[in-house]
């Protein structure tokens, strides 16, 4: 098998089209490839055919290099109109369903769009509902960002409104952020193939039990709920600890199965 390199990736022409990141040290910078930026460091000249891996010089000698923007990068570059999702549950929703090459995703609460953008980079075709207009947008510039806006086809509009327009048993996975996605888990059996994934997200207790319940009561198996929470680690001369810091809740994820 042939390695892939970044050089190798960034080499076609969608791909060349792409922003890309300069780095320094703690300095990071998205730009675009021809792009001009002034800096307190000089000015940065990036070149057209801009490639991952080389070094670009500022006028004054100020070395910076060239990195492709990966998919952890989106939480940080994406326009937000939100709090997007970040990137441990993010993995969490990828891992434990499983989303891959050729999988069709139907998604509600796009948000930032981080999700979706995510799930297209690892191969699947998504189609995501977000009820405000101007955060559709938002999203829709998002997706040229990350480079996956053929694959994701954001519409505007409540996905619990549209269910019916939807084609039976034409969706691998169906991952959910909003207040109402009870109500959508409980069409899961209808939108699902056999063997597909649901995922729910929810920041509150509340909602979450909704989801259980609905889950458990059109048979969806394997219900499964879990806090996602992290501690950073703190390690220093006097020796190595959980940091002090608040404890990293983020918010509950429920994974069912329609088996």
């Amino acid at each position: 098998m042939t390695d892939v390199t970044d050089a190798d990736r960034d080499s076609g022409d969608d791909e060349s089209r792409l922003p890309v990141l300069l780095v320094r040290g703690d300095r990071e910078f998205l730009v675009e490839p021809g792009e001009e930026m002034g800096t307190d460091l000089g000015v940065l000249e990036v070149p057209e055919d801009v490639k991952a891996g080389e070094t670009i010089e500022t006028h004054l000698g100020d070395a910076f290099e060239v990195r492709r923007l990966r998919g952890p990068d989106l939480f940080h570059h994406f326009e937000r109109t939100g709090a997007p999702m970040v990137p441990r549950d993010v993995g969490l929703v990828i891992g434990e369903t499983g989303i891959s090459q050729g999988d069709r995703v139907l998604d509600a609460g796009t948000g930032t769009g981080v999700l979706s953008a995510s799930m297209a980079r690892a191969g699947a075709s998504v189609v995501t509902y977000e009820r405000n207009p101007e955060f559709a947008d938002v999203a829709r510039e998002n997706m040229e960002l990350g480079g996956v806006a053929d694959a994701v086809d954001i519409r505007t509009g409540d996905l619990s409104e549209e269910l019916e327009t939807l084609e039976p048993s034409s969706f691998d996975v169906l991952t959910l952020d909003t207040g109402d996605a009870a109500e959508i888990v409980a069409h899961a059996p209808d939108l699902l193939v056999d063997g597909g994934f649901v995922a729910v997200y929810s920041p509150f207790i509340e909602s979450t039990r909704a989801v259980v319940d609905a889950a458990c009561e059109v048979g969806l198996s394997n219900v499964t709920t879990r806090e996602t929470i992290q501690r950073e680690m703190q390690f220093d001369d006097r020796g190595s600890r959980p940091s002090t810091a608040p404890v990293g809740h983020t918010g509950y994820l429920t994974i069912a199965r329609n088996v």
